[in-house]
C-alpha cells in the first residue's frame, strides 16, 4: 500500500486569540438576521466621488453608516454587565474591523479598533484602514493593530492553555464593560464573505453585542421603483446580543441601517 502523502501548516501563536473568540461567541444569546440590501446607490455615488477626486472605498462608507446608525439606536450596542443586570451604553461607538496581515509567514486576520467612528469624517476612517493595512507586526505586541500591547504579556497569554486563557478573559475583560469597549470596542464587522464571486451569506462567531458581516456583493434581477432591473445587492449578517436589547428596537435599528444603506446615507451628490 503507498504511503498517504501529508504535509503540516505551522500557524502563528495569534491564532489561539482566533480560537479563543470563537469558543465565547458560541456562548452569546446573539439573535441573527440574513439581509439582501440593495446597495445600487452608494456604489454608483462612490464611483461618482472618485472622480472628482475623493478616495472613498465601499467598506469605509459602510463602516461609517452603520457607526452613526448605531448612535442612533442605544442601546443596539451596549455591553451586558450580567452581575449587576444592567446594560453599559457608551456614546462613542467604537468598531473593531479585522485585517489581514503576514505574521511569521502565514496570513491571518488580525483586530483594529477604529475609535469614535460616528464622530469620524468618511475620509479619516479610509485613512485609518489604510494605516491598519500597513502596519507591520514585529511581534506578539502588535496583534492588536494601532495599539501596542505587551510583547511578553501578549506571549505568555497565549501559551496558556485554552481553558485558563478563557477563565481569564471572562474575569478580567468580559465581566467590566469598559475593558470591553477600551480592548475591543463595542461593534465587529467582518468583510471576509466579499471575497470571490460566490453569492451567499456567512455566519460569523463573536464577542461583540453586535457584530455584522458582509457577504457576497452581486448584480441580480431585483424589483425597484416598480421595475425589473440589474441592480447590485449586498449580502449582509446581522448579530444582535438579545441579553442587551429587545428585539422591537432591534428590529427598528435593522430597519433603519437598511434604508441608510439603500439611499447612499453621508456620500456626496
Amino acid at each position: 500500500m503507498p504511503e498517504n502523502q501529508s504535509y503540516e501548516i505551522s500557524y502563528p501563536s495569534s491564532r489561539q486569540l482566533t480560537f479563543d473568540v470563537g469558543r465565547i461567541g458560541l456562548a452569546k444569546h446573539h439573535v441573527r438576521a440574513l439581509l439582501e440590501v440593495d446597495v445600487t446607490e452608494g456604489r454608483r455615488l462612490i464611483k461618482q466621488s472618485r472622480h472628482s477626486g475623493r478616495k472613498i472605498s465601499f467598506t469605509a462608507w459602510l463602516i461609517k453608516a452603520i457607526a452613526d446608525c448605531v448612535a442612533l439606536h442605544p442601546p443596539i450596542a451596549g455591553v451586558n454587565n450580567a452581575r449587576h443586570n444592567k446594560v453599559l451604553v457608551f456614546e462613542d461607538v467604537d468598531i473593531s474591523i479585522v485585517v489581514e496581515k503576514d505574521v511569521d509567514g502565514a496570513r491571518v486576520p488580525l483586530p483594529y479598533v477604529i475609535r469614535k467612528a460616528d464622530k469620524k469624517s468618511l475620509c479619516q476612517i479610509q485613512d485609518e484602514i489604510e494605516a491598519a493595512k500597513s502596519q507591520k507586526v514585529e511581534n506578539e505586541g502588535n496583534y492588536v493593530l494601532g495599539e501596542e500591547q505587551s510583547t511578553l504579556g501578549m506571549k505568555l497569554f497565549v501559551k496558556l492553555p485554552q481553558w485558563l486563557r478563557l477563565i481569564l478573559m471572562r474575569l478580567l475583560v468580559l465581566n467590566h464593560p469598559q475593558r470591553v469597549k477600551d480592548m475591543m470596542g463595542t461593534v465587529m464587522i467582518t468583510t471576509a464573505g466579499m471575497i470571490g464571486h460566490t453569492r451567499g451569506w456567512i455566519m460569523p462567531f463573536g464577542m461583540h453585542p453586535l457584530c455584522l458581516a458582509f457577504g457576497s456583493l452581486n448584480e441580480q434581477a431585483a424589483v425597484y421603483k416598480g421595475e425589473i432591473q440589474k441592480r447590485e445587492i449586498l449580502h449582509l449578517t446581522v448579530l444582535i446580543d438579545h441579553d442587551v436589547i429587545d428585539g422591537i428596537p432591534a428590529a427598528r435599528f435593522v430597519d433603519d441601517l437598511v434604508k441608510k444603506l439603500q439611499d447612499g446615507f453621508g456620500l456626496p451628490a
